[in-house]
């Protein structure tokens, strides 16, 4: 089995598409099927079901689908260990972050990085933290610079570099400006524009409210937290978000009965993974930039 056939048989596993696994390794989607049909010749079977658009594993290939995976991650894992013998930090580093991360906190750190290591290569992609925590778990990242799961995910390995303290706010004309200490039942009596139900940021907040026996009227959300001031800004409903984020827009509040809410930001990794050089320099100098110094 030759490392570029597993390569496309993963991709095309966790995708669910040949289109979108050529993309990924960029070739052609005739070259996917190729590599596809020339690992089940050597196999002597079928991996995919193509049904229409659908594309499902087989039996066999669910059985393939872990082995093909600790292969390619053990021949990665050799070249970083024969690459980091040389000291050099050069490469490629796959980085992946929020968008709010990569636009408030990240710019200083990319910069003192690069001016660092001019040699590194930058892939970096904007992802949903949690999509960033999923990836990372079958190793299509290196390291992830994202809000962190407040219970974690194991086995992956995190470690705090920003505390950011999460504030209720709501736009100067709206209702409950005109109190600055509402309750959380008075809360749940106006819409509100929150992070969506699945990101961390909205578990954090959904979790104070159930604590509290107040339902939610939250029927606007999403992932982007500056859509979700835009909209907060114009008098949509009241908000949650980042302390650092509160503008002239935006008013903040402070329930007399709510906790303080927080959420952590930081870096996250497989421990399984050898890190580069590139990746072990990126850590020193995210590090730098973190509350501790």
């Amino acid at each position: 089995m030759d490392t570029p056939d597993l390569s496309a048989f993963v991709q095309v596993a966790d995708t669910g598409s040949f289109s979108t696994a050529a993309e990924r390794l960029h070739v052609t989607q005739s070259a996917i099927s190729r590599r596809i049909a020339t690992l089940e010749r050597e196999l002597h079977t079928r991996l995919f079901d193509r049904v229409g658009r659908s594309v499902t594993l087989t039996e066999a290939g669910q059985t393939l689908l872990p082995r093909a995976r600790r292969i390619l991650g053990e021949i990665e894992d050799s070249r970083v260990l024969l690459r980091n013998l040389s000291g050099a930090v050069s490469g490629r580093l796959l980085l992946g972050t929020s968008h709010h991360i990569g636009l408030h906190r990240l710019p200083a750190v990319l910069r003192a990085f690069s001016e660092r290591h001019p040699e590194v290569a930058l892939d970096l992609q904007f992802l949903d933290s949690e999509t960033a925590h999923e990836l990372l778990l079958h190793a299509h990242l290196e390291l992830g610079v994202v809000t962190l799961a407040p219970d974690g995910v194991p086995p992956l390995a995190s470690r705090m570099i920003w505390n950011d303290p999460l504030v209720f706010a709501v736009a100067a004309e709206h209702p409950l400006a005109g109190t600055t200490s509402p309750s959380l039942a008075e809360l749940g009596e106006h819409r509100a524009v929150l992070p969506g139900a699945g990101t961390y940021t909205g578990r954090i907040v959904t979790a104070m409210f159930d604590a509290a026996g107040v339902r939610l009227d939250a029927t606007m959300s999403t992932n982007y937290l500056e859509t979700i001031r835009m909209m907060a800004g114009i008098g949509l409903g009241w908000t949650v978000l980042p302390a650092t984020m509160i503008d002239e827009r935006l008013l903040q509040i402070t329930p007399w009965d709510a906790p303080p809410m927080t959420r952590q930001l930081g870096w996250v990794r497989h421990p399984e993974r050898t890190p580069s050089n590139a990746v072990r320099a990126f850590l020193e100098v995210l590090e730098a930039h973190g509350d501790d110094h």
